[in-house]
């Protein structure tokens, strides 16, 4: 067996592709060793234009790939590509089977360098190791994930969840849209706010999701967000995320703590305790938190408030759900704590959101996992100077997208 049918084997090359040509040569630059293979294709072949016909070749045009290393020395495909004459006297270029049209590299060297992504490691290390400009490493990504997005169907799609998350500390937002029982991301968009709402459902509509069949929305508090839902989405019931509530909750028992920290300074060094749940603290953390809220009785009415908060998650029902939080609300006017009494304030104007928890029983939780995965995909992207490149990653990492390039290395 020549080598030239070794490599025609090797590259799966089938008639009329055939390998013409070997060079293994140095380059006169670098002095760096390469692979040089140049394909032809049998005299007199016909290859079929758009609708199927057979088409005799009109000319041909010369381009290069580049392809998997052989060995550690880089591997270049040579290739004059014919173009034919259509039977509506078009002239197009032959698609050929090794590389997409347009790029300059193989399916399988691009299928490669998403592995290496798929695999945790950064685009510009993936380049470093390829060998290749890190932006041509973001162009093939980007267009194998457009491709997979455009292809997308969340047509099931009933629970929706939407969440923020920064694309940097302190710069631009990227909206994520969750499908809550499949956990992945069916839509970014850029910013926050009601607007992104819009996007969301013009997108759900033109993926033919139909109107009004997403009946269950999980968000946080944003009054941006409750007006976008009520425009958009108007036949969804919103439950606001357990986990943004019961923020803002510790943020009021913090500001308990803060304001008596500022004359007892035993306190200092004790934010956790009040914060974590009881069932995490450490046996040094207990005995501190039972000291002081024996001490400081504010901290202590405070405290109780919070813990006893909790129990509305695990309410049986609506009304059951109803008579504890107006209850709940009673004992916060009766401590007369002001960031209590500002907390139940919030908690009276979005009521039916919070409560209706107990029904639908969603949260952003699944969201909170995404975040994780969002993180890797700014490391993974750093040095990014579009924030096309972060979405992308995002719906790569986080989107359970099907893709159709060669799967060889997974």
């Amino acid at each position: 067996m020549n080598s030239e049918i070794l490599f025609s084997m090797a590259l799966g090359l089938q008639e009329p592709w055939k390998i013409k040509e070997i060079e293994f040569a140095s380059s006169k630059k670098s002095g760096l060793k390469k692979l040089h293979l140049h394909i032809g294709f049998t005299a007199g072949s016909r290859f079929p234009d758009k609708t199927g016909a057979l088409c005799n070749v009109y000319d041909t045009v010369p381009r290069k790939w580049r392809h998997l290393n052989f060995f550690e020395h880089p591997c270049l495909i040579y290739c004059n590509v014919p173009r034919i004459k259509t039977e509506a006297g078009n002239i197009m270029t032959v698609t050929v089977p090794w590389a997409r049209s347009g790029s300059g590299f193989t399916l399988l060297f691009e299928a490669f360098a998403l592995a290496l992504i798929e695999r945790e490691m950064p685009v510009n290390r993936v380049a470093e190791i390829l060998r290749v400009n890190p932006q041509r490493v973001w162009n093939l990504f980007n267009h194998w994930v457009g491709k997979a997005v455009a292809s997308d169907a969340p047509s099931k799609i009933t629970k929706l969840g939407v969440d923020e998350t920064s694309t940097r500390k302190g710069h631009n937002y990227v909206t994520l849209a969750v499908d809550l029982e499949e956990s992945r991301v069916v839509y970014a968009t850029e910013g926050k706010g009601k607007a992104t709402m819009q996007a969301i459902k013009q997108h759900l509509d033109e993926k033919g999701v139909p109107e009004n069949q997403v009946d269950q929305l999980s968000m946080d508090l944003s009054p941006s967000f409750i007006a976008g839902a009520a425009d958009f989405f108007p036949a969804a019931q919103i439950t606001f995320d357990r986990f943004h509530v019961t923020k803002l909750l510790n943020e009021a028992m913090d500001k308990v703590r803060k304001s008596e920290r500022k004359e007892h300074d035993d306190l200092k060094g004790q934010k956790y305790t009040f914060l974590k749940n009881r069932q995490n603290l450490t046996d040094k953390q207990e005995e501190s938190l039972a000291k002081l809220i024996e001490l400081y009785p504010t901290l202590g009415k405070a405290y109780r408030l919070k813990v006893l908060f909790r129990d509305l998650w695990d309410m049986p029902s609506l009304p059951a759900a109803n008579t504890f939080l107006k209850q709940w609300c009673a004992d916060v006017e009766s401590a007369k704590i002001p960031a209590f009494m500002d907390f139940a304030k919030t908690v009276k104007s979005h009521w039916s959101g919070i409560v209706h928890f107990v029904e639908s029983r969603i949260t952003n939780g699944i969201l909170e996992g995404i975040n994780n995965k969002v993180q890797l995909a700014k490391r993974r992207a750093r040095g990014f100077r579009n924030l096309n490149n972060f979405i992308n990653m995002i719906y790569f990492l986080c989107g359970k997208l099907k893709f159709d390039y060669p799967l060889y290395f997974t």
